[in-house]
């Protein structure tokens, strides 16, 4: 009895893991820093096909790094989101679409008032074609002269990622009425919600 129960259970568990990757075979992540994360964050929450948005610092040296830390400029990581998004509701290119049309990138490791390195706009790539797209998109703007000067965007391969702390999580989601939530993100998350009306979720 215990021997039949245990072969089952081991079958029952093996068809489990050869299942889950398939059922999570749409979900590809990437991760952005464009500023301030709670900016960026508030932003790609409200776009259709992303499944979830965690702030956080990567590109740095130090392991586990509190805010603090990073905030010295000393740890060399940059604030970030992890954007995990589903391939049959959005796309790679949809998704940057969005990174360049909410913050400069032509400003080297600032946003407007919010300078260090910390706040440096990069793109930190999980595979290649996450690499070759990114780096198509700022050769097209740059073709193109969609900004007055050159972007400085970095893209580089994904290391290593930390989340910070709870309350950096959804922070404009609890701190509307906040003057950095009023006068930083609100205009940001307006314009997104302008160019890209048709594709944002419903509340």
């Amino acid at each position: 009895m215990k021997k039949s129960f245990l072969i089952i259970l081991l079958i029952s568990l093996s068809a489990f893991s050869q299942k889950k990757p398939a059922a999570n075979s749409n979900l590809e992540t990437i991760t952005l820093g464009g500023g301030c994360y709670w900016c960026i964050e508030a932003i790609f929450e409200n776009l259709v096909g992303v499944k979830t948005v965690i702030s956080g610092f990567s590109g740095g040296t130090v392991k586990n790094p509190s805010y603090e830390a990073v905030c010295t400029g000393k740890t060399g990581h940059a604030e970030v989101v992890q954007i995990t998004y589903d391939k049959t509701k959005t796309n790679l290119d949809e998704i940057l679409k969005v990174f360049f049309t909410v913050h400069d990138p032509t400003t080297l490791n600032r946003q407007g008032a919010d300078v260090g390195t910390q706040y440096r706009s990069v793109i930190f790539y999980s595979n290649d074609s996450q690499r070759k797209a990114a780096q198509e998109i700022i050769n097209e703007l740059n073709k193109n002269k969609v900004y007055n000067s050159p972007i400085v965007t970095k893209v580089e391969p994904f290391k290593n990622f930390y989340e910070a702390e709870d309350y950096h999580q959804d922070y404009y989601e609890y701190n509307k009425n906040k003057p950095y939530c009023r006068l930083v993100i609100q205009p940001k998350l307006e314009k997104f919600e302008k160019v890209f009306k048709d594709r944002l979720k419903k509340k």
